[in-house]
């Protein structure tokens, strides 16, 4: 079994920054593609941004120059560096990772259980 642990939200004013983190435990073999999701109140969930192993990294649009995606793979763990923000980025933010847990297994992929961004104006 595999676990992802999102922290690092909390209450921010508007234009401030704030850091999150995603912790991957248990059954690991390898960890492929990692993202960053959000879901505001009433709406649907949306990409944020996404790297792959090597580093590759796609952002939506609205988030270029304002958030970095990064990881690192020894502690299997992702971050969000979140600058800029904006009232309209107060979401719950939930991490995701293509997870092999065996020489035999495929990649499945697993959902963190999600963190809150609060932006006040």
């Amino acid at each position: 079994q595999v676990q992802l642990v999102e922290s690092g939200g909390g209450l921010v004013q508007a234009g401030g920054s704030l850091r999150l983190s995603c912790a991957a435990s248990g059954s690991i073999l390898s960890i492929n593609n990692m993202g960053w999701s959000r879901q505001a109140p009433g709406k649907q969930r949306e990409l944020v941004a996404t790297i792959t192993r090597d580093d590759n990294t796609n952002y939506k649009d609205s988030m270029k120059g304002r958030f970095i995606i990064s990881r690192d793979n020894a502690k299997n763990t992702l971050y969000l560096q979140m600058n800029s923000l904006k009232p309209e980025d107060t979401a719950v933010y939930y991490c995701n990772a293509e997870v092999r847990s065996g020489i035999f297994a495929g990649y499945q992929t697993y959902w963190g259980q999600g963190t809150q961004v609060t932006v006040s104006s």
